[in-house]
């Protein structure tokens, strides 16, 4: 009876407060993260910008730029979008609003925490994953906190049909719940210290971190923004999504997939083949499931055309999807071996990158906070104009900054690889590239300005939005309470349908489907020690080298160079010997890097001398005219902290690398014995005698203690720089 039905409504209130902290976050560390994204664009133009001030350098601020982009723009937004479309689409409220807010103010916590602790240098080195390890242990009971309220608003939800947005909501918490853990395994040296080492080294270290780095795209930048575009595209246009049963396929087909793509990263490197080719195989694969999302949110707007042209949130997701559309097919494209063979280090990965990010992350963010918050604060958007225009910049930002990259990565590809008649590298001094392309890095600052202007509209418009608007309220909503039903398939029923209301089966299977393809990659590496064959002549670093690695990895220097010499001739004619899996064995982490602003340097060691390094520490543009590297004068000046040395050398003992005890009780005697052997190579220098004489006398007169040059940090990282890649006997270091 009418009676009955109104008896069993049930009345609560959807959780908008938390909703709004988390929209507020999202612009506040948009703009911020833009900003110091900027900053790095002009230091490729003026390198000198931040002299001097170690905080400020591009090695340190890089990690900081993808992290709070990623994390704290993206992230605070998958967190708005997926607590307002939750309650809405299960018809209760979150699950335990002590965890909403723990989850707020912990994700909140941990990014100034990173704002902090990466200009200070304190780094593990990998990719998107470069915080210490107090805050992996800390971004883990985040994490774990959004997905128990989440699986706990399930259980209470009143709606029995569990809407395709959420099933991407789901796979993103475990899956990035797997590959954060595994990929952040590492032993601390100290509990009191914020340094640790990988448990994973050299090669399996490499496959570690680019099944997590290629799958936190796939499941920080790309299953949870799927899941935003199936609610909010169909409630912007007020369609139906175009078909359910691709959202299925779609859905199965790129979870499984994408955990497979990862050693695409790594081709032509130092990993075994047959994981490069299942890399390439299931890369390739990803391109139908990809557009089966895309064509899903496209086609959605079948009949909603005419609302494109008058609706800022509409344009914002047109330009989203395709974007997504483009990326998501060049990626496919870039995990070819002869197309990746080309792109690899170059700028075109930063363009593609970009698409991603810019296109599909940061427009489908703004089309969802214009819709947001007119809703939230029971008001009409500020200026419509103002929406169009912020749409507009960006997305000439957008094709001004990826536009001439695309060309800046082909032109360094050309370059290096060109031979003349006679078989010589005709760009043999790797900073012609750089030359050539700094054009490119200008228009790159110009549409990064653009964006960023874009971003700061946003703000404003959300702004005189909620001046005019009313405060946000919890919303009241009825619905009926879930009767119960057979547990098992009633008539009718498919096998997905029945799934569908099953929230925990669906969450069991999800956690099957991505953890398939990690499992097969990553333990046959650790276990079969074929993968990584043995080279006897290879040795642990020494005390004063691992002092030094440990600089190299603090000041960023990843981020501008590889070590990874790959098996092309003009690789080896330019480089030396390429890289052989066996020679990382004692890398805790791996640093191969992903991006060659400056040239590899695997086989640096013994290439120039060692008055050579400690000038080009202290001014690159002296020895190599054109340089756009910083330069580094507070390694010249610092004391080398060397307290932790014994602890780091212990840590690595436990995780394999053969110290005994001896090494390690020695382990001062023998640094500060290789610091003489390097300080008395400088002064073979008479400049560098000169300078140095100065600045003691200078010191005396001042009445200052004066630090002699053995216990400096640049003794060491020259230490470090000449090691490298003379284990193995190359044409490169046996003729010097």
């Amino acid at each position: 009876t009418k009676y009955h039905f109104f008896m069993e409504m049930q009345q609560f209130y959807y959780d908008n407060k938390i909703v709004k902290k988390f929209i507020y976050a999202t612009l506040f560390w948009g703009i911020v993260g833009m900003a110091v994204g900027l900053l790095l664009a002009y230091l490729f133009l003026f390198p000198t910008l931040t002299e001097g001030i170690p905080w400020l350098s591009f090695g340190r601020l890089r990690p900081l730029h993808t992290n709070a982009v990623i994390f704290a723009f993206v992230g605070n937004a998958i967190f708005a979008g997926s607590y307002y479309s939750m309650q809405r689409l299960l018809k209760a409220r979150m699950y335990s609003d002590f965890l909403s807010n723990l989850n707020f103010w912990g994700w909140q916590l941990i990014i100034v925490g990173a704002a902090i602790t990466f200009p200070l240098g304190y780094s593990t080195s990998k990719e998107y994953a470069e915080l210490e390890w107090p805050f992996d242990i800390a971004i883990a009971v985040i994490w774990v906190a959004w997905g128990a309220n989440m699986i706990g608003t399930l259980i209470k939800r009143r709606q029995r049909h569990i809407y395709v947005a959420i099933w991407f909501y789901i796979a993103t918490f475990v899956a990035v719940a797997l590959l954060h853990i595994f990929n952040n395994l590492e032993l601390p040296i100290n509990f009191t210290s914020l340094k640790s080492y990988s448990v994973y080294a050299g090669v399996q270290d490499a496959l570690v971190q680019w099944w997590y780095g290629h799958n936190a795209v796939a499941f920080f930048l790309t299953t949870p923004f799927l899941g935003l575009m199936y609610y909010f595209i169909p409630k912007a246009a007020d369609r139906p999504v175009y078909s359910y049963r691709l959202s299925i396929i779609h859905f199965w087909s790129l979870i499984f997939i994408y955990m497979w793509a990862g050693p695409h990263h790594l081709l032509y490197t130092a990993l075994p083949g047959w994981a490069q080719s299942l890399g390439v195989v299931f890369s390739v694969m990803l391109v139908a499931p990809s557009w089966g999302g895309m064509i899903n949110g496209l086609l959605t707007l079948r009949g909603a055309w005419d609302k494109v042209r008058t609706e800022p949130v509409l344009k914002f997701m047109v330009v989203a999807v395709t974007g997504y559309g483009m990326a998501t097919f060049e990626g496919p494209t870039l995990a070819l071996k002869n197309v990746n063979a080309i792109a690899h280090f170059t700028d075109w990965i930063i363009a593609h990158v970009h698409v991603g990010a810019l296109a599909w992350n940061g427009f489908l963010t703004f089309g969802m906070i214009y819709y947001l918050v007119p809703r939230m604060w029971k008001t009409k958007l500020y200026s419509i104009r103002l929406a169009n225009t912020h749409f507009w910049i960006g997305t000439l930002g957008i094709i001004l900054y990826t536009i001439p990259l695309y060309i800046a990565g082909f032109t360094q590809a050309s370059m290096w690889k060109q031979f003349s008649p006679d078989g010589n590298l005709v760009y043999g001094n790797f900073l012609h590239t750089v030359s050539a392309i700094i054009p490119m890095y200008i228009m790159r600052a110009v549409g990064g300005t653009l964006y960023i202007i874009g971003a700061t509209l946003a703000v404003i418009n959300v702004i005189k939005t909620i001046q005019s608007g009313k405060g946000v309220e919890d919303e009241l909503a009825q619905a009926p309470a879930l009767e119960v039903i057979s547990k098992k398939r009633v008539a009718g029923e498919t096998l997905h349908n029945w799934l569908e209301r099953k929230p925990i089966q669906m969450t069991i299977w999800a956690t099957i489907a991505v953890a398939i393809g990690g499992i097969v990659q990553i333990i046959p590496m650790i276990m079969v020690k074929e993968n990584v064959p043995t080279i006897t002549e290879v040795k642990p670093y020494t005390p004063l080298e691992l002092e030094g690695r440990d600089l190299y990895i603090r000041e960023g220097c990843v981020g501008c160079h590889t070590q990874m010499v790959r098996p092309f001739r003009s690789e080896v004619e330019r480089y030396g010997e390429y890289s052989k899996a066996g020679e990382f064995v004692y890398d805790r982490p791996f640093l191969w890097g992903s991006k060659r602003t400056g040239p590899d340097l695997h086989r640096l060691g013994g290439k120039y001398n060692d008055n050579w390094h400690f000038d080009h520490m202290l001014d690159p543009r002296e020895t190599s005219f054109g340089s756009i590297m910083p330069s580094y004068p507070w390694l010249i000046y610092n004391r080398l902290d060397t307290s932790n040395l014994q602890d780091k050398m212990r840590t690595l003992a436990t995780l394999g690398v053969p110290y005994s005890e001896n090494d390690i009780a020695d382990a001062q005697k023998n640094l500060e014995t290789q610091a003489l052997s390097i300080v008395k190579s400088l002064h073979n220098d008479p400049k560098f005698v000169a300078s140095y004489q100065e600045s003691m006398k200078n010191a005396a007169v001042r009445g200052e203690e004066f630090l002699p040059m053995e216990k400096r940090e640049i003794i060491a990282m020259i230490a470090y720089l000449q090691r490298l890649g003379t284990d193995i006997k190359t044409k490169n270091n046996s003729s010097k």
